[in-house]
């Protein structure tokens, strides 16, 4: 897996979300990195010195590396001194001044994509909630970095299912019946779209959330006529989610809100269009080009 430099955004986030819940001096982490069992300590937070930078973690090799290798929280009272675990990184340790040491895995689809470390100056238990705030910052990374690749999965998808569509963005429109293929395709496109949509409120990073709003550009012509109310944002990712067969339940749970608030989306964007039915405000929105 290739470390994504906006991955090491999420992992420096949450060490500082570590901190400030905790109280720990020190934390810091880093990813898998690429076609190897390693883990490249790549983010410093409240470090004095360089020592633990770049710093390649082995999987099976100390602290961190016996994180890795069993895919579950370590953690040592006094690191120099501690017969749980093996002493390949003392120096570097040592030269920070950490003696009590945690670590927690980054597990993603039962991967272990990273780790974060939380650490103290001196030799003393790391309590309950210490451990459970740092696991919590671990599932923080680790939905940031599902949310990253369902992102990307989707928006490729959704340019090849345009591609073989065989039109430009700008001609998107519905179709009248004719090859099966065809409106096969555009369904599949239909459904990357609305849950391109569905997924870019859910990004963290306004990048990576820009990047899929673009890709649902690309699906539809995202024009309209200038007289006509351009519906909102939510309100067009309602629209998406109909437009690909969702009740409003199923749109509630896609887009993680209360059924009646997607009801309230629905009546406006409905008002805003002209239309009396779901299936009127779909077949509207698509003729403004606001949906593939």
């Amino acid at each position: 897996m290739v470390v994504d430099a906006a991955d090491g955004v999420e992992i420096r986030g949450a060490l500082a979300r570590l901190r400030r819940t905790t109280g720990l001096p020190v934390a810091f982490g880093g990813l898998v990195e690429s076609g190897r069992h390693q883990v490249r300590i790549s983010e410093l937070s409240g470090t004095a010195t360089a020592a633990l930078s770049a710093l390649a973690v082995t999987s099976g090799n100390g602290l961190g590396g016996k994180a890795v290798a069993l895919s579950r929280p370590c953690a040592v009272t006094d690191y120099s001194v501690s017969r749980q675990i093996s002493h390949e990184y003392d120096l570097p340790v040592a030269a920070e001044g950490l003696r009590s040491v945690l670590a927690v895995p980054v597990v993603v689809r039962r991967r272990v994509r990273g780790v974060l470390y939380g650490a103290l100056r001196t030799a003393q238990p790391l309590g309950d909630r210490t451990l459970d705030a740092a696991v919590a910052a671990a599932r923080d990374v680790e939905q940031a970095l599902v949310l990253r690749e369902q992102a990307r999965t989707l928006r490729e998808q959704a340019l090849v299912l345009w591609e073989r569509a065989g039109e430009p963005p700008a001609a998107a429109r519905p179709r009248p019946a004719g090859d099966p293929a065809d409106n096969a395709a555009w369904e599949r496109v239909r459904e990357a779209h609305a849950a391109l949509r569905a997924l870019a409120p859910r990004i963290a990073d306004p990048a990576l959330r820009d990047e899929v709003l673009r890709a649902c550009g690309l699906l539809a012509a995202d024009g309209g006529p200038a007289h006509q109310a351009r519906p909102a944002p939510r309100e067009l990712d309602v629209l998406a989610c109909v437009a690909a067969g969702a009740t409003n339940a199923a749109a509630a749970e896609r887009l993680a809100v209360r059924p009646e608030t997607v009801k309230s989306y629905l009546r406006s964007a409905m008002r805003k269009l002209g239309a009396h039915t779901r299936g009127e405000a779909v077949a509207a929105a698509r003729r403004a080009g606001w949906l593939p």
